[in-house]
């Protein structure tokens, strides 16, 4: 059995292993305790796993809170990620975001986009206005992602569930990328995962 996290695959065994554990992350002890259970997808060391999982060391406290706070409301959905959530108070939330957030951004060792990828990219933001939000260098801000060196896998498929509206939590982001041509989005991805 195969379940979905963060709209990923993910095998039902890491689901076992955080349910037989017989504590929630919301009923540990310490930070560590409580991220614990992260590590086993998003990577003991912030490289994730499997490269369609996102990056949370070095990500935007406002943004993880937020992503959190939406598992658990069920504003965006995925069969790992909500039980887990359910099992957070807000406080735990927002420790485990400031944990990640102060952490060191990995490098995931990804090529930088050629000069013709990158000009492609740089008029698709030019005319989606990626950079209003996730600021110039694509850092992102508060309740804003950081874009720049996430994995190109992660970014293609959630450019892609935005499209689709499979991840209904922003609709306006689903707006933009369906609004976009999908070489332009394309380039973007492969162009931000090499910053």
């Amino acid at each position: 059995m195969r379940g979905g996290f963060c709209g990923f695959v993910v095998d039902a065994v890491t689901l076992g292993a955080f349910l037989a554990i017989g504590h929630s992350p919301a009923n540990a002890q310490s930070i560590a305790e409580k991220t614990e259970v992260c590590a086993g997808c998003h990577g003991q060391d912030g490289k994730p796993i499997d490269k369609t999982i996102p990056t949370l060391w070095g990500q935007q406290l406002g943004y993880i809170y937020i992503e959190l706070r939406d598992f658990k409301r069920g504003d965006r959905t995925s069969e790992i990620m909500q039980p887990i959530a359910m099992a957070l108070e807000k406080q735990d939330m927002l420790d485990i975001a400031a944990y990640f957030s102060q952490k060191p951004w990995p490098d995931l060792g990804q090529p930088r986009a050629s000069k013709e990828v990158s000009d492609r990219a740089l008029g698709a933001n030019r005319s989606v206005g990626c950079t209003g939000c996730h600021l110039d260098h694509f850092q992102g801000d508060g309740t804003v992602p950081r874009l720049a060196g996430m994995s190109r896998e992660y970014l293609t498929k959630t450019i892609a569930d935005f499209r689709t509206r499979t991840r209904g939590n922003n609709p306006g982001m689903s707006d933009l990328m369906l609004a976009t041509s999908p070489d332009d989005l394309a380039a973007l991805a492969e162009y931000l995962a090499g910053l």
